[in-house]
């Protein structure tokens, strides 16, 4: 090949690749547009492990996208209240919230069924139920009404059952009490003689302090304790019957995501699913010790009693058939996560139990 043949065909070359380039620079950017989206959040900044779901996401987010997705983080207050994130992202007032759907039964009672019910599933079966038992479709197909899409970006695990300023033995205890609660177990509670109050998580311990209410709960031991809630109510129960498992949702303007390019939408539910990962080893990893410090600060701790389990269970099995005949899209999802949580206390009572059991009897005789 002469040296007139060989730079023809390479300097060809050349302008071919430089053609390649120019048209690949400008699909690239469409692929990866610049994007600023506001995400509010029910929980103010000082419960930390709630709130940094929402800077691991956008932290996510940031670093997925090379910077050119940025989403910026906003307390519960700063651009709209606690309780009304839901409703701000399905107007499109923001593009993206952190909150509890239970927060939101004033809209239909269906979505209680995306935080917890009482005497729902623990935390493993919840999100098992979303990504594998089609539960995630289910309450997004129920959302859309609202123009909302939700994805699970948090799990407190097993609750706690609240503070309370007086001693609760039996059911006639319970009477007359005001408490702080938050979904349909407030109606639960009305049941059995409580007066529910639904109060933002900031403004819990100035209503507690003052008497306006006689009990709350919140989460548990770790966040408890940042809230102190044990200086002005010692009496501390367990379980959370109505929380044995709650999620935690990212909530997101439905026509907003479905605008974006498909690996911002990737971006987005790979994040949530790691901060709802998260957020569940967070409090696993710190209820202990912040229980033992709450005893330590003179907190009493005591089981519900059997009497007032079995009734508070009779009066949600109640509630669940009454809200079942009223409303189908309450069923339909109802129905499914009774069907799977089954299955789930079938499997678990057979070998996590079972195991779970016999490691805290040997914890209990000092032998771990």
């Amino acid at each position: 090949m002469d040296r007139r043949t060989f730079f023809k065909k390479t300097g060809t070359a050349g302008l071919g690749a430089a053609a390649a380039t120019a048209l690949a620079a400008p699909a690239l950017a469409a692929e990866t547009p610049k994007i600023n989206w506001k995400m509010v959040s029910s929980f103010p900044k000082n419960l930390d492990i709630l709130f940094d779901a929402c800077t691991e996401i956008a932290e996510s987010v940031n670093e997925a996208s090379d910077g050119n997705f940025q989403i910026a983080t906003y307390a519960a207050g700063e651009i709209v209240p606690a309780l009304q994130v839901a409703d701000a992202v399905g107007d499109g007032t923001v593009e993206m919230g952190h909150s509890c759907c239970y927060y939101y039964i004033g809209k239909s009672p269906a979505f209680a069924l995306g935080t917890a019910v009482p005497f729902g599933m623990n935390a493993r079966m919840t999100n098992s139920w979303f990504y594998e038992a089609g539960g995630n479709d289910m309450i997004n197909e129920f959302l859309s009404t609202y123009n909302l899409y939700a994805l699970p970006a948090g799990n407190t695990g097993a609750q706690m059952g609240g503070w309370f300023r007086k001693e609760i033995n039996t059911l006639e205890d319970m009477k007359g009490l005001k408490m702080r609660i938050a979904g349909l177990t407030g109606q639960v509670m009305e049941k059995i003689g409580v007066t529910p109050q639904q109060i933002a998580g900031g403004d819990v311990y100035s209503a507690l302090e003052k008497g306006s209410i006689d009990a709350t709960e919140f989460v548990g031991p770790y966040d408890d304790l940042k809230l102190g809630f044990y200086k002005v109510a010692k009496y501390y129960y367990y379980p959370a019957w109505w929380e044995g498992g709650p999620a935690v949702h990212a909530f997101f303007n439905l026509e907003k995501f479905k605008a974006l390019p498909k690996s911002y939408q990737r971006m987005l539910t790979d994040a949530c699913a790691r901060a709802n990962q998260s957020m569940l080893a967070k409090y696993d990893a710190r209820n202990a010790t912040a229980l033992k410090q709450l005893v330590a600060q003179g907190a009493q701790l005591k089981p519900f009693s059997r009497e007032i389990m079995d009734a508070a269970y009779k009066a949600s099995q109640e509630l669940f058939a009454d809200l079942s005949q009223k409303s189908p899209e309450f069923k339909k999802i109802y129905d499914s996560q009774q069907a799977f949580k089954r299955d789930g206390y079938l499997w678990e009572q057979v070998a996590e139990y079972s195991f779970d059991t016999y490691m805290m009897t040997q914890q209990r005789a000092g032998n771990l």
